[in-house]
């Protein structure tokens, strides 16, 4: 078997070399009877997978009367079926399914945990099936690592939790740049609309000029459908391809990889996503191109800037006009609805201006987004350079004097063992 090692080029004074199978236990999950599920707290809290997974514990969303595999507390329950390798610590006795395995390391359990962490994308690339990849009792037993002495294996799980706390801090002031940034550029946009970019003194309900009207009177639909044999080389936008709330596609398709018909769009028409408003999928068309027929085309009058309706539709208050409108699982919204909403319009040189004012403002924005965006990622590569580091012996000091690992091997050995036979004993007496 090729078994996941995480090698090292020098072997750290008395780490030695084992397996998971050498120093833990590995139980397997295994689903009861759905008729012994319930939402009542009867039994132990019953955890199938990673989506019940947080940053360290899981949460519990049901439990179990009747388990048949059970994980105690401090062991670690790694997802062993789509998707694979990703891991959490059971903060309490637990059922696991089968979509789960309990690793129970009965010495430093966070040791192993952050070693699992590092090995997270080797495991889920040991995954195997068409349905549903998933990694077998095996592949987790046989995983190869090198053991540092006890007393360094709590010196590196206090380091590594010491940087990571550091590195939480960083990760947390970044975010709430970000939502800063978003509530910022909203107030930008309510300031746009109220006429407050371009007239600093109104103090009244409309500027000078302005009138309202319907989105309706402004931009019409246009409803026309194409086929991929009639413009196989034409760029095919779906719904997938435009990021909530980003105003572009991060990626698009060429119209021929399709069957189906699409909706045409023409170059400065503007795309609108009507499944889930509440994602607000815009865009400005740069091109002549087709689209998902989730998307409500609109074209703009002469007189009403387009780029203007981008921003007024990516505005909350048309999303929550929107969200308004709509309800269920898989809620749409159509022409007809969005064109009640009401506008204020100005003239279109005014128009023209705000939308300058606009772009220079989320320009900016972007700008700092993008450089918090890259500190997010710099943040996650130096969580994986620490952990890398802890387990080739480079975060902290070895001493001399601790214990060997190969006397805690022994140990382990030993008390597996004991286990065993007392295992063997009570099935011994079971039988009788």
């Amino acid at each position: 078997m090729n078994e996941i090692c995480f090698e090292i080029e020098k072997i750290p004074k008395g780490w030695i070399k084992t397996s998971i199978s050498q120093i833990s236990e590995v139980i397997m999950g295994q689903s009861p009877p759905s008729t012994t599920y319930n939402q009542d707290g009867l039994g132990l809290p019953f955890f199938q997978g990673k989506s019940e997974f947080t940053s360290l514990h899981p949460i519990v969303k049901k439990w179990c009367s009747v388990p048949k595999k059970i994980a105690l507390k401090d062991d670690i329950l790694m997802s062993v079926r789509a998707p694979v390798g990703n891991t959490n610590v059971a903060d309490r006795e637990c059922c696991i399914g089968r979509g789960l395995a309990a690793i129970r390391y009965r010495y430093n359990y966070k040791f192993l945990y952050y070693f699992f962490r590092l090995i997270e994308n080797k495991l889920d690339e040991k995954g195997t099936g068409t349905t549903f990849r998933s990694i077998s009792a095996d592949v987790v037993k046989n995983v190869q690592l090198f053991l540092p002495p006890l007393k360094e294996q709590n010196r590196i799980v206090t380091k590594i939790e010491e940087l990571f706390s550091s590195l939480d801090k960083g990760i947390e002031s970044l975010k709430n740049a970000q939502q800063q940034l978003k509530i910022y550029r909203q107030a930008v946009l309510k300031y746009a609309f109220e006429g407050k970019l371009t007239n600093k003194n109104v103090n009244r309900e409309l500027p000078e000029g302005w009138k309202w009207f319907k989105l309706g009177d402004v931009a019409d639909k246009q409803s026309i459908k194409i086929l991929p044999t009639k413009m196989p080389d034409a760029i095919f936008i779906g719904m997938d391809c435009i990021e909530p709330h980003s105003l572009k596609p991060s990626y698009t398709y060429k119209f021929s990889e399709f069957k189906s018909a699409g909706n045409y769009f023409m170059k400065d028409q503007v795309l609108y996503g009507r499944m889930r408003p509440y994602l607000n999928k815009v865009y400005k068309a740069e091109f002549n191109g087709a689209c998902s027929g989730e998307f409500i085309v609109l074209k703009c009058k002469e007189d009403f800037n387009p780029d203007l309706l981008k921003y007024i539709i990516h505005s909350k208050e048309f999303v929550r006009f929107a969200n308004s409108k709509t309800s269920g699982d898989r809620p749409r919204i159509s022409y007809d609805e969005i064109a009640d909403f009401p506008i204020a319009k100005p003239p279109i040189e005014e128009q023209n201006k705000i939308v300058k004012e606009i772009e220079s403002r989320l320009s900016v924005c972007d700008k700092i987004e993008e450089s918090i965006n890259q500190g997010l990622q710099q943040s996650e590569a130096l969580r994986q350079s620490i952990l890398k580091k802890a387990f080739k012996g480079q975060l902290v000091p070895q001493d001399s004097n601790d214990p060997p690992a190969s006397e805690l091997l022994e140990k382990i050995k030993a008390e597996k063992e004991k286990l065993k036979n007392s295992r063997d004993l009570g099935k011994a007496q079971k039988r009788k």
